[in-house]
């Protein structure tokens, strides 16, 4: 019904921000389509101005590949070039991104009769607040979201059909933590860092101390996210937490960062009823006082963890919440900006130091920069 609608949603974004060459003939930037969901959440305008409705129609206009440069028909309306963070601009994110939307969704009323379970596929598995409209629409008898809804999940589906079409068996079976297991390419300084022996409610004490630390457990997860085997972890109550997170992840401001927490405190906190595991939906917060990982608009797209779908980490918040009261943390990916996630101690080490985390864990032992002044500050509460 739409070619390419990520990249169209994406266009919005680049129409926005100056810093975007709207002179190239290529596809918009990856990451804009996740900004954009970010904005689209600090919306507090639902209709459009009759100058947003002609945005609408060009982005949304039915031709097969809509380039960047097409947006200098635009450059005499609202919004070009006036920079991402300007209040109208995110008012206008969520208009277009719910406008978008209805698109998909009045086609599916008028001709998806039947009640049958919904599959997404594709970078529009991503949006988090699509995924949670479609399951609570009701036309569906059941909706799908893979763990790997993006590009980088095509590489399962294609060996899923080279198995078929060889044995004629789809079946395999996986889980999302199928990654590499973490490198020890070489010893961790000790003039830079304090080696402390595994002990989980050690780094529970660091983190409610308002330690920042890096987490590497296990094999790391596959695909787009953090969840739980290479993260920077932090408490999730203050919001200079999430503040000082998007200068480590040097990301804007306005991006929300996900909570990870205890698949029997989901509810409670969250107001979500079943388990949540890969992070692709969105919950209300039923609280205040989880300022870190509730965006603006009170949602947090939660990872729900369970002693059978993560131990290490659900014993690290099980032991949070021992101390707090909360077994919530802050959880965002463990990764050189543009890179993959970090899996060797050298990258490790580096990462650390050039970002100002307070210290890092890798299986359980953690080694705690010596500079750090929480770290410090720590050590002598311990005295």
């Amino acid at each position: 019904m739409m070619p390419e609608p990520g990249h169209r949603y994406a266009m919005l974004y680049a129409l926005a921000d100056p810093t975007f060459d709207k002179s190239t003939g290529e596809f918009s930037r990856l990451s804009d389509a996740g900004k954009l969901m970010a904005l689209a959440s600090l919306s507090k305008r639902s209709q459009p101005t009759s100058e947003e409705k002609k945005i609408t129609s060009f982005l949304l206009q039915d031709c097969n590949h809509l380039k960047p440069r097409d947006c200098e028909a635009l450059k005499d309306l609202p919004h070009y070039n006036v920079g991402v963070e300007d209040p109208e601009f995110r008012n206008f994110a969520g208009i277009f991104s719910d406008h978008l939307f209805d698109r998909f969704r009045l086609f599916a009323e008028a001709n998806l009769k039947r009640g049958m379970p919904l599959l997404i596929t594709g970078g529009c598995g991503l949006n988090r607040d699509w995924n949670t409209k479609w399951r609570d629409s009701g036309l569906f008898s059941d909706v799908f979201v893979p763990p790997v809804p993006n590009d980088s999940g095509s590489a399962i589906g294609t060996a899923i059909d080279a198995q078929f079409q060889f044995t004629g068996d789809p079946k395999i079976s996986w889980d999302v933590y199928s990654g590499l297991h973490f490198v020890s390419d070489r010893a961790v300084d000790s003039a830079l860092f304090d080696e402390w022996e595994p002990s989980t409610s050690t780094v529970a004490e660091m983190l409610a101390s308002d330690m920042i630390l890096g987490w590497a457990s296990g094999r790391y997860e596959i695909g787009p996210r953090a969840l739980g085997n290479r993260s920077i972890l932090a408490a999730p109550f203050k919001t200079s937490t999430r503040e000082r997170l998007n200068v480590i992840k040097q990301r804007e401001q306005f991006r929300p960062l996900a909570p990870v927490c205890l698949e029997d405190d989901a509810d409670k906190w969250f107001a979500c009823s079943h388990p949540s595991p890969f992070m692709l939906y969105t919950f209300r917060a039923t609280t205040d006082g989880l300022e870190a990982v509730t965006h603006v608009n009170r949602t947090a797209r939660i990872q729900t963890v369970s002693a059978l779908t993560n131990l290490p980490l659900f014993e690290l918040l099980s032991a949070f919440k021992a101390l707090t009261g909360y077994g919530v943390l802050c959880n965002t990916s463990l990764n050189f900006k543009n890179k993959g996630f970090t899996n060797t101690i050298s990258d490790l080490s580096a990462y650390t130091l050039q970002h100002q985390l307070d210290g890092f864990v890798v299986e359980g032992r953690s080694y705690m920069l010596k500079s750090s002044l929480r770290y410090q500050s720590y050590q002598r509460s311990r005295c």
